[in-house]
């Protein structure tokens, strides 16, 4: 089921096309409102895991970096030379 939640912001058939009326505060909460009733809210485990996933990549993004950086330092050492 669809909710209409223009309310005032929509264009009437009077009014030039290029001209729009301010959102009141009111009718923003209202749409903000409509919006979150439409959120999927993950479940506790669902969290869980996907705080998992990301930590877990996370880390596994720091360690290639921080490889990446070593090898890195090592060859421009080994050009440049170094202490």
């Amino acid at each position: 089921m669809a909710i209409d939640t223009r309310g005032e912001t929509a264009d009437k058939p009077g009014r030039p096309s290029g001209e729009k009326k301010r959102t009141s505060p009111a009718l923003f909460y209202r749409q903000v409102v409509a919006e979150l009733r439409k959120v999927i809210w993950p479940t506790r485990k669902n969290l869980i895991n996907y705080t998992i996933v990301v930590l877990v990549f996370v880390l596994i993004m720091v360690a290639i970096v921080s490889g990446l950086d070593a090898l890195l330092t090592e060859g421009v050492l080994a050009v440049f030379g170094g202490s």
